[in-house]
């Protein structure tokens, strides 16, 4: 265990991951759109070298005096976040080209906003914490507003910032409470607070309602999920598919590291909290998609319900949980990559189409994109054997083993009821009168996307153990 101010090299990734997106900035400004292609490949590159360089050499400590931390779970919940980050900008270019809104500037945001997600996982402090979410927040925001000449865009992205302006309030108020209460912003000097019994205060209560409310925002847990439909609608399509994946993990891991950190002595206030914010967002994901007739705002709904999953196995506040919770997260990367890459590839007549219709027939006239989406649905819906199912399956036997009957019930229910509308998008792509017919993709990334990420969701499905495996060792370190 290393530790120390000195100890830079534990941030190293952090440190490449901004040194290359400075260079390929210059570089960007000095060739101008010319650049754009080679900055955006240059930025994956980066992203997935990023994600190496977490493991070679691996290292656990804490640095900057003990602002940052590393361990197995952040470097693993790092790894999904990059490879998710990298994987959307390389999704992106075909979309932003035909809207003639492909900019170097844009691969470049989203390595901004990736750094933020690390520096979030990482924090080992409330001010830390702020500072990795503010940055993360700032780039997501132009992003979502990136097709400026879109007005769907523009308001997706007005509506994002606002309210993650008052999210982010919420949580900066909520970190001012427990200083005061606490005498402290570093999760230790909290949690040495808390066990002198200062847990009893009810202003560090209230602070932690605070900061968890702020947190849920960016998870877009109920009640804090009014922005996803409408932002995953208006937003471009990869930028959604981003928005589906990278932040949700890095916010994930965080609530994980706060919750299971400093304020485990408040486990039983908290729990509260977690368990009701769960349940909602199952319901609501179940419920309110059943009408959604356009695919990203489906999907937003279906996000909203697999929060409410994962959130279980949070409030489960067991080794087994937090486990379900990080093998949940990287299936369901795969699966959301998966669908938004089938999604981009559906144009008529080289126009883009979202809706739940325009899939009738698909599978006479493309079999193989019909194939894909039936194998992504199936695993969101959690139809045994495949991968989705596996992770729902650890969420409800690490909520059952914690006692947590009623949610666990309650979740397996709105499973039930969320099967529906995955199932009705098969139903209308094998048995419904043929639409016009979509037009045939081009090999292209989106279709490697679909491919690569329908091949993991079997092997996933076959053999689990693997990735069970890392996800346990990745929980073992907040219970040592």
């Amino acid at each position: 265990m290393i530790v120390g101010l000195e100890n830079w090299a534990l941030a190293r990734p952090e440190l490449f991951l901004a040194a290359a997106t400075a260079l390929l900035l210059i570089y960007g400004v000095v060739r101008g759109e010319i650049a754009t292609a080679f900055v955006s490949v240059a930025t994956a590159v980066a992203l997935l070298v990023t994600a190496a360089l977490l493991f070679l050499p691996y290292r656990e400590g804490t640095a900057f005096a003990s602002l940052f931390i590393a361990d197995r779970l952040t470097a693993t919940m790092k790894a999904l976040v990059l490879v998710g980050s990298a994987v959307a900008i390389l999704m992106s270019r075909a979309y932003f080209e035909q809207a003639k809104a492909w900019r170097f500037e844009y691969p470049l945001v989203v390595a901004l906003a990736t750094l933020g997600m690390m520096l979030m996982i990482s924090a080992n402090d409330l001010m830390a914490l702020y500072v990795g979410l503010e940055l993360q927040s700032l780039a997501l925001y132009v992003i979502a507003a990136f097709q400026r000449d879109s007005v769907r865009s523009t308001e997706a992205g007005v509506k994002y910032f606002v309210l993650g302006s008052v999210a982010s309030g919420m949580l900066l108020f909520g970190s001012s409470l427990i200083y005061g209460f606490c005498g402290g912003t570093a999760f230790v000097q909290i949690s040495g607070a808390l066990a002198d019994g200062r847990s009893a205060e009810i202003g560090v209560i209230i602070g932690l309602v605070f900061v968890v409310a702020g947190l849920a925002f960016k998870v877009s847990a109920v009640p804090f999920h009014m922005w996803t439909p409408d932002v995953y609608e208006g937003a471009p399509t990869p930028v959604t598919a981003l928005f589906a994946v990278a932040p949700k993990i890095a916010a994930m891991s965080l609530l994980v590291s706060v919750l299971m950190g400093p304020f485990k002595p408040l486990f039983a206030q908290w729990q509260q909290i977690i368990v009701v914010a769960s349940v909602f967002s199952m319901a609501l994901g179940a419920f309110a998609a059943l009408r959604q007739q356009n695919i990203k705002r489906l999907m937003a709904y279906s996000s909203i319900g697999n929060v409410g999953y994962v959130l279980l196995g949070v409030a489960s506040g067991t080794e087994k949980g937090i486990q379900a919770v990080v093998f949940y997260l990287a299936i369901y990367m795969v699966m959301t990559l998966g669908v938004f890459a089938t999604i981009l590839m559906m144009k008529r007549r080289n126009i883009m189409v979202e809706e739940v219709s325009d899939l009738a027939g698909l599978a006479r006239s493309q079999p193989m994109m019909a194939f894909g989406m039936l194998i992504f649905m199936f695993s969101l819906a959690g139809i045994p054997p495949l991968a989705g199912f596996w992770g729902k399956l650890y969420i409800f036997m690490a909520a059952v083993e914690a006692k947590l009957f009623v949610p666990a019930g309650l979740g397996v229910l709105a499973s039930v009821v969320a099967s529906y509308y995955y199932l009705r998008i098969v139903k209308v792509m094998y048995f419904d009168e043929p639409a016009e017919a979509i037009d045939r993709p081009s090999f292209g990334v989106n279709r490697v996307v679909a491919l690569v990420a329908a091949f993991l969701i079997a092997i996933f499905s076959l053999v689990p153990q693997p990735l069970s495996l890392i996800a346990e060792a990745a929980a073992k370190g907040l219970f040592q």
